[in-house]
């Protein structure tokens, strides 16, 4: 018997392992699919909180971004004038400057009169207020002149005859129309 004994620990290793081995090998697998498993977990945790922030981040600040741009259109909405008002200013001082002198001549106002008319046309130049004044003759615009009255003219039809009052425009918008009177037709 010890022969026998002898003889089965110095046989070779078959090439089947035996279920203890199997179930060892089993074990083991395991282990390491649930270890990768659970550092998969783990970064997949860690992403999902970063992207949570970055999500909270992109958020807020995107809120204020919007507050911002809120508070720069109040700002425009309430200061809107302040650039044309200024310009204003200059001829406001001339009007009064003007008035202020008691022993003017109708030369001193007259000159006065056509240099503040010329301040305020600077003015109006310098903030995109354009005058309508068209030439007579020149073709009836319904988006430039209002026609008050069609006359009869030499004129070709709905052509301008007279410029009863200038109009203008504001930045390429009409502001007020020129008011008109028009050929009428023969």
């Amino acid at each position: 018997m010890s022969e026998n004994k002898q003889t089965e620990q110095n046989q070779p290793l078959s090439g089947a392992p035996s279920p203890e081995e199997l179930e060892a090998a089993q074990a083991a697998n395991e282990f390491d699919a649930l270890t990768v498993a659970q550092a998969e977990i783990a970064t997949l945790q860690a992403k999902n909180t970063d992207l949570a922030d970055s999500y909270l981040r992109a958020k807020a600040e995107a809120e204020n971004a919007r507050r911002r741009a809120e508070d720069e259109i109040a700002k425009a909405r309430k200061f809107a004038v302040e650039g044309f008002a200024d310009s204003l200013l200059p001829v406001l001082d001339s009007l009064e400057a003007g008035l202020a002198i008691k022993d003017a001549t109708l030369e001193h106002i007259r000159e006065g009169s056509e240099a503040t008319l010329k301040q305020l046309k600077s003015a109006l130049e310098r903030n995109k207020v354009v005058e309508i004044n068209p030439i007579d003759a020149a073709r009836f615009d319904p988006h430039l002149h209002q026609a008050i009255s069609m006359v009869p003219s030499e004129q070709e039809a709905n052509t301008v005859v007279n410029v009863l009052q200038k109009g203008y425009l504001i930045a390429d918008r009409v502001l007020r129309p020129a008011l008109v009177t028009v050929a009428a037709p023969k």
